[in-house]
């Protein structure tokens, strides 16, 4: 396969992947995802479903995303980092592209894409599945957006709505889609 390189930035063609490539994101009504290298939103429940999709499975996130976890490493799960650099992250595997960190997964390996902006608008034409946070809420200030979703490549299959409570300061919804 042929590497495309202009000014530094190589444009190589990502074949499609054998694994269940799977999105995990929570944004706003804008698509915000984050500010200054920090999610935007605090939710208790949206971190425990995060946290039950995930474990025992392959993470795949770019350097900030990995920078920007307080402890490091997420435990029971496969932890992959893309950096160009690749110096050294702790617990955690690092390659130079997503085409080598997905080559470097075994077909039967779950893989979730975690963050940030680029890796994710990178990994959307090749996921198959998005687990997505809806949140109500557009006010919140953000720097970091997901891409625009084309709901004409993608099908809704689950749903799941919250309200408001003591520990959700905002409306929320789980929703799941399926590439068509």
């Amino acid at each position: 396969m042929a590497s495309h390189c202009r000014k530094s930035i190589c444009l190589t063609p990502i074949m499609k992947h054998k694994n269940m490539l799977s999105i995990i994101v929570a944004i706003n009504k804008n698509r915000g995802i984050g500010f200054e290298n920090k999610l935007l939103y605090w939710l208790p429940n949206d971190l425990k479903r995060f946290k039950a999709l995930t474990t025992g499975h392959t993470i795949i996130m770019g350097r900030k995303t990995f920078e920007s976890l307080p402890k490091g490493a997420l435990p029971n799960r496969r932890n992959i980092v893309l950096s160009r650099t690749c110096h050294e992250f702790p617990g955690a595997e690092c390659f130079h592209s997503l085409q080598d960190a997905l080559n470097q997964c075994k077909e039967e390996e779950e893989i979730y894409i975690i963050g940030g902006a680029s890796l994710y608008a990178e990994a959307l034409p090749l996921a198959d599945r998005l687990n997505i946070t809806e949140i109500e809420d557009a006010d919140k200030e953000a720097d970091v957006f997901f891409p625009p979703i084309n709901l004409n490549e993608w099908k809704e299959v689950q749903r799941e709505s919250h309200s408001t409570d003591e520990k959700h300061q905002y409306a929320y919804h789980f929703v799941d889609y399926e590439r068509i």
